[in-house]
């Protein structure tokens, strides 16, 4: 199901020399330019108190309202999955996701997905676009999820995506031994030939990750990673690229390096870790309503704190 929206936003300076239906499409990533279109068609967007067409050009900072119809989306089913909520009101909801889940069906995962444990959890997201989730997390990255409940909240926490002043932070455990913390900005794009991976390419989009060491192994360097930017596997590229791939990342990660001498724990636990180890540790944003900043953490998960203690371990055992 789908109800009426009723946006207001101002655009952007960084916009400035944009279509309206691209700066909108920007703004509004939830929803496709098509219908973006067809909004300004109809007179569902008022520029500045005033109609315009979608090839008209923005000079940043005009006042846009929005008042709407979306297309009815899929009817996805709930789906009575256990969450781990880590913070709840009434307009917004903080997820701590656990390794395996997905977040949104798709193809090839058409259901038991963090959106249909949402609808079952409240089923009023279900007049939401993709059920209030604001930003995804890949399948098997653990960690902290935001979730707009109200169409009011939705809306400002999409903002603030958009103005980059939601603070993510995530740890991970990469190949290697790191001699310091750095910054990586290199363009994200999709693979030309693979298109389940992505790469760095100049065609593709800015992407910036900041990252500093937490913990030094044997053979591998606990980080923590900051991004400026949110492209699809953006933390994962970044670091193959660096040549210090994320432990057990059965994408980008290579083929499995056994350390010298590892104990047979360590041995073992490598050769077992088939996923990334990379969770989503901090997040920090606005509260949508009472306007003061809010700060959340989740736990690591176990199986990649049993991964830190041998790591540790093995350090101690040579």
């Amino acid at each position: 199901m789908s109800e009426k929206i009723s946006l207001s936003m101002t655009i952007p300076d960084e916009l400035k020399g944009m279509r309206l239906d691209q700066a909108l499409a920007k703004l509004l990533p939830d929803f496709s330019r098509t219908q973006i279109q067809e909004w300004i068609k109809n007179a569902n967007v008022i520029v500045d108190n005033a109609h315009r067409k979608a090839r008209d050009t923005v000079q940043g900072g005009e006042k846009i309202s929005i008042d709407a119809m979306p297309k009815i989306q899929p009817a996805w089913e709930a789906q009575p999955i256990t969450l781990d909520v880590m913070y709840e009101d009434d307009t917004l909801l903080v997820i701590n996701k656990p390794t395996g889940m997905v977040v949104h069906p798709a193809a090839g995962n058409p259901d038991h997905t963090l959106l249909n444990a949402l609808l079952h959890y409240c089923p009023q997201l279900n007049h939401l676009p993709r059920a209030g989730i604001i930003h995804r997390l890949d399948k098997d990255t653990s960690g902290l999820l935001v979730i707009a409940k109200t169409q009011p909240a939705w809306m400002r926490l999409l903002i603030q995506m958009k103005k980059r002043s939601i603070t993510r932070i995530y740890q991970a455990i990469v190949c290697g031994l790191l001699i310091s913390g750095g910054s990586i900005a290199e363009p994200i794009g999709r693979h030309p030939l693979q298109r389940k991976r992505m790469t760095i390419t100049d065609t593709g989009k800015k992407a910036i990750t900041h990252y500093r060491i937490i913990e030094k192994y044997r053979n591998h360097t606990r980080v923590k990673v900051q991004l400026e930017t949110g492209r699809t596997h953006q933390i994962r590229v970044h670091m193959a690229h660096i040549r210090h791939p994320l432990l057990g990342d059965q994408t980008y990660g290579g083929r499995l390096q056994l350390p010298r001498n590892a104990s047979p724990e360590l041995i073992a636990l490598l050769r077992t870790f088939k996923h990334q180890a990379l969770h989503a540790s901090e997040l920090e944003l606005i509260h949508p309503t009472t306007q003061k900043p809010i700060h959340f953490q989740a736990p690591i998960p176990d199986d990649m704190q049993k991964l830190i203690e041998v790591l540790r371990n093995d350090i101690h055992s040579t």
